[in-house]
């Protein structure tokens, strides 16, 4: 009976061991699976950070228009019409024209007169004009949205702007193309995902450890 008994214990004990030889095989290929989806995620999080970095980040960085301020609108008349090219087909480039809009502004009631430009883009575009509309065969079109573009602020005298506390650059803009809220969302996302990323890789890890941990107890135990 005890040689039975102890061929019964040695039975179970093997059938133990073989499912859990089992179930760590099935775990691992899940584990490394994880793993990968983890790193993956946070590779894919640092090549947005770099390619944000050198875009969003340093324009940014680099624009000289950081303080916001309220420009009264002195003066907007549209002084002359300009040229643009438009694309009419494969290697096929015509010539079109828009009026050129300028606005002059005060800044912050100070006396200062500047020029008002939308934003920088505009800016660097063009010192004179204050909007370039998408060049397009339909002049006619052009004009109405500068005219209207025109009558707003003529409505609108007072309009949030922003300017050059140096007062390095003389031109003041409208709106910024990459002000706090954009770089909040743009690193928003890559953020998120890095720190997904390393949850996932420490979870797996955590998991392992309370694995290994279980064995040992049950060694012991045993």
């Amino acid at each position: 009976m005890f040689f039975v008994a102890g061929a019964k214990n040695t039975k179970f004990r093997e059938v133990d061991l073989l499912d859990k030889k089992k179930t760590v095989t099935a775990l691992k290929p899940g584990e490394d699976r994880a793993i990968f989806l983890g790193l993956g995620m946070i590779l894919s999080s640092v090549m947005m950070f770099f390619v944000l970095g050198i875009t969003t980040l340093r324009s940014y960085a680099e624009s000289v228009w950081t303080e916001e301020g309220i420009c009264v609108v002195l003066n907007s008349t549209v002084t002359a019409d300009m040229n643009c090219s438009y694309n009419c087909g494969s290697d096929c480039w015509r010539v079109s024209k828009y009026p050129c809009l300028q606005v002059y502004v005060s800044v912050n009631n100070t006396g200062r007169v500047s020029r008002l430009s939308h934003n920088e883009e505009t800016q660097d575009a063009s010192s004179e004009c204050f909007y370039l509309p998408r060049c397009q065969k339909d002049t006619l079109a052009m004009h109405t949205m500068i005219m209207n573009i025109s009558e707003r602020l003529k409505v609108n005298q007072q309009v949030p702007c922003y300017y050059d506390p140096s007062e390095q650059q003389e031109a003041v803009l409208l709106t910024r193309l990459y002000d706090h809220s954009v770089v909040f969302h743009s690193l928003l996302w890559p953020s998120c995902m890095f720190t997904g990323g390393a949850l996932i890789i420490v979870m797996v890890k955590l998991t392992q450890y309370l694995s290994r941990l279980c064995e040992e107890i049950g060694k012991i135990k045993r």
